[in-house]
């Protein structure tokens, strides 16, 4: 998807590794179910929800494709305790998205949907990074299929669980929910610097309210 026409660096490219984190040479396949069958032709990413407009945003794989493409230097910290370090990833900034497809003002938090029904939701703030990015390349390959193909999110600053798999759509909402493994005993933000792994760790704010 695209052509690379920009490269990001900072910090995160050449980071220690967070508490209780292993250094991880290669990449392990770590994944919940199926890998799914990428159907071009069905394939579609969707933005819908609290919308600025209030319209559901969808391109096709091959508008998808056509957007502007960037590569960030990041890690990727697993809840498994590895850390893969200074991977280039290459995509389309979320930042792009939120241009594309505004949220209304009052939007706090995202969902990201997945294949198969699979969500993780995360603040606005972290989805808007300047480093979060839905990703098509690691290292100036494609993806597989194993990895996430054909596109998957990397927030480098959370938990690698926080940025699914074969993506399909974000949500936009006005309030917090959990996604799948936040409503399986997971923390609801996933802080790896503060070692946020399990949801019995949060403290108040951290959750959405019962």
């Amino acid at each position: 998807m695209g052509q690379p026409v920009e490269r990001e660096t900072g910090a995160a490219a050449h980071s220690e590794l967070p508490p209780g984190q292993r250094m991880q040479r290669g990449w392990p396949v770590t994944h919940y179910g199926p890998v799914p069958k990428f159907r071009p032709e069905r394939w579609e990413f969707r933005v819908f929800g609290a919308t600025a407009d209030g319209e559901k945003h969808c391109w096709t794989h091959e508008e998808f494709a056509g957007l502007p493409y960037t590569t960030v230097v990041a890690d990727l910290h697993c809840v498994t305790k590895f850390s893969m370090l200074a991977a280039e990833w290459g995509g389309i900034p979320a930042r792009t998205i939120l241009e594309l497809a505004p949220p209304a003002p009052a939007v706090t938090h995202v969902m990201v949907w997945a294949e198969y029904g699979f969500s993780s939701n995360l603040r606005l703030a972290d989805f808007a990074s300047e480093r979060t990015i839905f990703a098509t390349h690691k290292d100036g390959e494609l993806l597989t299929a194993e990895h996430g193909f054909p596109l998957r999110l990397v927030v480098p600053h959370l938990y690698a669980w926080k940025g699914p798999k074969w993506v399909r759509g974000v949500e936009y909402m006005t309030a917090d929910r959990r996604g799948f493994w936040e409503e399986r005993g997971y923390h609801n933000i996933g802080d790896p610097w503060r070692e946020q792994r399990y949801s019995y760790q949060e403290e108040p704010g951290d959750g959405p309210e019962l």
